[in-house]
């Protein structure tokens, strides 16, 4: 008589659960409370100085001295708004959006094209130019202001917004062909040999390839470059006299007096001059991102 073994059904092999596969795994999914809890604290130090400034700019000027600071307005009003804007502020944010684009827009237009040179060239020529900008990043704004002043002042550009255009574009090119030659070495060279093979020239490969890959790259330089021109004050302070050249920054002062500072005129301002580059922010955020992590992936 033959024997039969059975096997039971019920003795299926399961997974073993993450804690019986080791002890690597152990704890992986145990929360950070300290981290979260530093993160709060960094948060809260951020939204503080915000909602202050944004409370503020909303009292009057007797209010802001008699009142707790961190209080909300007990009677809010529009009139520091009304007069930041009475007092010259469309001419100062027209004079500062001007310098900003006219000097961002060829700073990443020159940037790019060096950017494509020295990544796609070859020569000692392009090598040393490469290393000049490099060294233009070990200089800072403040130990060129004097022979930039003298400069402008033989140019017979003082007190012209070209006196803060054209060294703007010269400090913003060194960090932007650093960003974008990064970034176009991360590009396959395969692209460009087929581009090349295809009989496409090097203008056609920079605009058809280059461009459309390092547009993260693009956004980034701008908007990095877009705010340090825009909240620059040295070079309006040092390089304009007139109040019809002042930029935005310089137009802080206008509610500064001898004996007197109208904080909440000052800070309504602040939040005005502050919209245009958060919505910059916002828009371009997952550009920015992309554009400073991938240019620099190797």
């Amino acid at each position: 008589m033959a024997t039969v073994t059975a096997t039971r059904p019920d003795r299926v092999t399961r997974p073993k659960k993450a804690a019986d596969r080791g002890p690597s795994l152990r704890g992986s999914n145990r929360p950070n409370w300290f981290g979260g809890l530093l993160s709060y604290v960094w948060l809260l130090i951020v939204l503080v100085p915000i909602y202050w400034i944004i409370i503020t700019s909303f009292k009057a000027q007797s209010d802001y001295f008699t009142t707790n600071p961190m209080a909300p307005p007990s009677a809010p009003t529009l009139a520091n708004y009304a007069l930041v804007v009475e007092s010259d502020f469309p001419r100062y944010f027209l004079n500062s959006v001007l310098v900003t684009v006219g000097a961002i827009v060829p700073a990443v237009l020159i940037s790019f094209l060096a950017a494509f040179a020295i990544v796609r060239g070859s020569g000692w020529v392009l090598k040393g130019i490469n290393s000049l900008l490099l060294m233009g990043l070990a200089i800072p704004l403040q130990a060129t202001i004097i022979p930039v002043y003298l400069i402008i002042i033989r140019l017979g550009l003082y007190d012209t917004l070209w006196a803060i255009i054209l060294p703007s574009i010269a400090f913003a090119i060194p960090l932007s062909v650093l960003v974008l030659s990064n970034f176009i070495r991360d590009v396959p060279r395969e692209l460009f040999e087929s581009m090349r093979t295809d009989g496409a020239s090097d203008w056609q490969t920079l605009w058809h390839l280059a461009f459309p890959l390092t547009r993260p790259a693009l956004v980034t330089v701008t908007i990095y470059n877009g705010l340090g021109i825009w909240n620059g004050f040295l070079l309006p302070l040092v390089l304009t006299q007139s109040p019809e050249k002042r930029l935005i920054t310089l137009g802080l002062w206008t509610f500064q007096g001898q004996y007197s500072v109208n904080v909440p005129a000052i800070l309504a301002s602040v939040v005005m001059v502050s919209l245009p580059v958060i919505a910059l922010s916002v828009i371009g955020r997952r550009q920015l991102m992309s554009g400073l992590t991938a240019g620099f992936s190797k």
